[in-house]
């Protein structure tokens, strides 16, 4: 399923486009790398809640 919506991945918000829009390339580069930057600590935020469940599941266990 992934790999079917991996072409939408490359768009921009309306308000990242209008932004980047009458800039230049280093201005869209540096909103990519913006957007890129704050999409990870949910992703890591959520890493640490799986790890921590994963861990007091098998800690119950024994």
């Amino acid at each position: 399923m992934l790999f079917l919506f991996t072409l939408s991945t490359k768009a921009q918000c309306a308000m990242c486009k209008a932004v980047v829009e009458n800039g230049d390339v280093t201005m869209a580069e540096g909103v990519n790398s913006g957007i890129t930057y704050l999409m990870i600590f949910p992703y890591i935020l959520v890493g640490f809640l799986l790890y921590f469940i994963y861990r007091n599941k098998r800690a119950a266990k024994n």
